[in-house]
């Protein structure tokens, strides 16, 4: 758990007695599950995602939030809708994703959210698409007690980061990315933790050593190189990488595709997470982008009921018996990195 953290301190001067304990109680329900096929649960996730906003400024062709595809509504998360989750789940959580899909820095009151996480002592991450971090609000990030952000830029010139991120300008989101350096040297901190992310396309493979120098450049903690989720990659896409080394899909002899993954009957995310969308509504993974598996609303229910309620274990025990019947995981690959 701990390796998956290279600021590993600030993870772990939050842990306490009783996240190891509900850490080490789901890890051990999950291979109970599996041996019995039974869905039963003993203990709380671990880590979960929350979703600022669906809104977004760039209209990214891969992205429900930059097609504008969504069947459900687009809105801002409330803040008593937040933090009645958290309040629940304050004793177990050792990791808090602050985003899904939307651009978390369009919520207005988001590096409030991040607070009220940060004095609960949870570690926290966010992605952003680096538009809006002028030096006021990175300084305000810094102080916010974030413990992670990711900021996308995939192409090293305007010509190839608009191919993917359209509408977005690279000299704003690079600018972002030097405000938060200089922010955190500022305030002397070191966190949140800076990642460069390169998502990796047919248009960008040939920037990757550019990305590096860039990356080192910028004085970022870590540049990611990950490979890109297509929607419908059965057929192909001009976005698919000619390189396979760079891509989470593979061409078959008759020239359609499929995924690399192997589909198992068993999910340990579906027992160590979930994600709730800005509204409320709890579901099962970040695959499920349009909220189409509902569990239950957190608006409605407690936490606790809607987790171990009969449509979550339903849906687990769904998962051992024919996992490739459902539709969000036949994309799946738990974020495929290069």
């Amino acid at each position: 758990m701990v390796s998956a953290f290279p600021d590993g301190l600030n993870f772990i001067k939050r842990l306490n007695l009783k996240r190891v304990q509900n850490a080490w109680s789901t890890y051990y329900s999950f291979k109970k599950a599996q041996r019995n096929k039974n869905p039963h649960h003993e203990g709380l996730p671990f880590s979960l995602a929350v979703e600022p906003t669906t809104s977004c400024n760039l209209r990214c062709p891969e992205c429900p939030s930059g097609l504008r595809s969504f069947t459900r509504p687009t809105g801002m998360m409330q803040n008593e809708t937040f933090q009645k989750v958290i309040d629940e789940l304050e004793d177990y959580l050792l990791y808090l994703t602050m985003y899904f899909q939307g651009e978390p820095f369009l919520h207005p009151n988001f590096l409030e959210l991040v607070s009220y996480a940060d004095l609960k002592n949870i570690y926290t991450a966010t992605s952003s698409n680096g538009h809006f971090l002028d030096e006021e609000v990175a300084i305000k990030t810094v102080e916010s007690g974030l413990s992670r952000i990711i900021i996308s830029i995939d192409g090293t010139d305007q010509e190839s980061y608009e191919k993917y991120r359209i509408g977005g300008k690279l000299e704003m989101a690079i600018t972002g990315i030097k405000n938060i350096v200089k922010a955190k040297k500022e305030l002397r901190k070191n966190n949140p933790y800076l990642i460069l992310q390169f998502l990796l396309f047919r248009h960008n493979t040939n920037q990757i050593e550019e990305a590096k120098t860039l990356a080192r450049k910028l004085g970022v903690d870590k540049i990611e190189f990950k490979t890109a989720q297509i929607y419908n990659f059965d057929r192909g896409s001009d976005l698919i990488p000619q390189n396979g080394k760079y891509s989470r899909y593979q061409k078959k002899s008759d020239a359609t595709f499929k995924i690399k993954n192997d589909h198992l009957n068993k999910c340990w995310k579906m027992w160590h997470s979930c994600v709730m969308t800005w509204d409320g509504d709890i579901v099962p993974c970040c695959f499920d982008k349009d909220a189409k598996y509902k569990m239950g609303n957190i608006n409605q229910q407690s936490f606790r009921e809607i987790w171990n309620g009969e449509k979550y274990q339903e849906f687990r025990l769904h998962l051992f018996e024919n996992r490739k019947e459902i539709d969000i995981c036949k994309n799946c690959t738990e974020g495929l990195r290069v």
